[in-house]
């Protein structure tokens, strides 16, 4: 009886043992497994803030380089406007320099103009009180030698205004030339340069100065130069047919003329 107490008792109490390790085990178990979930939870949420710090860091390598690129396109535009403003302060200072030159030949030749204007009224008058004068138109001296500059040095004189782009100035000249020397053979010439520096500034001007040319001095060669220049004039005004009708006045009036060929090129050219 005893015995059989006794094996009962030792029953239970393995079957309470094997219980309790059975529910360790089981707790040890969970435990392990929630230990895991966290784990694995602030692997991801590390992993998240990694991606992060990597966004934000190449956001920043970007704002980084285009501050750069920036810095060094304000820096070479600067360098740019530094290097402008001296190139524009020496083209100034060149530029008044030339100003200055042209001044100077103005006045001078201005002042050169008067006096020969002076000197020739001056022998015009005493050619009025019984001075002789040669054909040429120079007023001369009692004794037979020019007085003063003659029309070649006026003449000359203008030319050379006129090739340093002195218009007015020029034009000045030739006209004085053209009235103390009307008749001089090259009082032409002086008419047409005076067309020429017309141009430019009044085309109807040059066309009035060229019709004179043509009318005075018909059998100069300035003359077909004179009725073609008409025509490009005409022509550059949009009046085609009235460029053919001096075309055709060159190539009538002075057909071996060089004017002549180019008023039948654009004859050919300017054809309805």
């Amino acid at each position: 009886m005893t015995n059989s107490k006794s094996s009962a008792a030792a029953t239970i109490f393995a079957v309470r043992s094997a219980t309790v390790l059975a529910l360790g085990l089981a707790a040890g178990c969970a435990l392990k497994g929630d230990v895991r979930k966290v784990e694995l939870q602030v692997q991801a949420l590390q992993a998240d803030l990694a991606k992060s710090d990597a966004a934000r860091a190449a956001e920043r390598d970007t704002i980084l380089a285009a501050v750069r690129l920036l810095q060094q396109a304000l820096a070479t535009q600067q360098a740019y406007l530094v290097q402008m403003r001296g190139d524009l302060r020496t083209e100034l200072l060149s530029v008044q320099q030339q100003l200055v030159s042209v001044q100077e030949l103005t006045g001078q030749s201005q002042q050169r103009l008067t006096e020969l204007r002076s000197r020739i009224e001056s022998r015009a008058q005493q050619a009025d009180q019984g001075v002789a004068a040669p054909a040429g138109g120079a007023p001369v001296g009692p004794s037979g030698n020019p007085a003063g500059p003659g029309p070649d040095q006026m003449y000359d004189l203008s030319l050379q205004q006129y090739r340093r782009g002195s218009l007015s100035t020029a034009r000045l000249g030739f006209r004085e030339f053209l009235r103390v020397f009307p008749t001089h053979e090259r009082a032409p010439d002086a008419l047409f340069y005076i067309g020429e520096s017309f141009e430019q500034s009044a085309p109807d001007s040059a066309a009035a100065v060229y019709d004179q040319v043509v009318k005075t001095y018909p059998k100069s060669p300035r003359a077909p130069s004179a009725l073609y220049k008409q025509g490009v004039l005409a022509e550059q005004h949009g009046d085609k047919a009235l460029a053919r009708t001096f075309y055709s006045r060159v190539i009538a009036g002075y057909p071996r003329s060089p004017e002549a060929d180019l008023a039948r090129q654009n004859q050919q050219r300017l054809r309805p």
